[in-house]
């Protein structure tokens, strides 16, 4: 099997993403890393310094970035609502997290730059949970205007 990278175009990011990216409420970001060189450590650091209540999902860390962490979604105590779930995991890996995150209530699914898995994307979709796709959470914040 013959996997390419598609690099996403951020000169043409769909107007549900930048309105998910500007108002994403509380986010869980499942493969959040504790490593300073990760994309996804990268991301939270930024996100939190933007004000955004996250919270990291990692069942191999306690804590990240100051905030505690949960092994999975479901580990996340009820009374936390997770409005989007932000995905840094490998495509093969994203429908149980979507099926997690569809039983914990969440609003939206955001699979990152290169994390790209059509079926879980409509499993989220059915189950009337926004998308994004092949995108980077910062990067959209950023492009639209989200700078500070």
């Amino acid at each position: 099997m013959n996997e390419k990278c598609i690099l996403p175009d951020y000169s043409q990011i769909p107007p549900e993403a930048i309105s998910l990216a500007q108002n994403p409420g509380t986010i869980a970001i499942v493969g959040a890393s504790p490593k300073p060189e990760r994309p996804s450590h990268q991301v939270m650091a930024y996100l939190l310094e933007q004000g955004l209540r996250v919270i990291p999902v990692n069942p191999g860390q306690e804590e990240i970035l100051g905030e505690k962490c949960y092994p999975s979604l479901k580990a996340i105590p009820e009374e936390i609502t997770i409005d989007t779930v932000v995905i840094f995991r490998r495509p093969e890996y994203v429908p149980p997290i979507v099926e997690e995150a569809i039983a914990r209530g969440a609003k939206a699914i955001w699979m990152q730059e290169g994390v790209i898995n059509e079926e879980a994307a409509r499993l989220a979709q059915k189950a009337g949970l926004g998308v994004v796709m092949n995108l980077c959470i910062k990067k959209v914040r950023l492009v639209s205007g989200q700078i500070s």
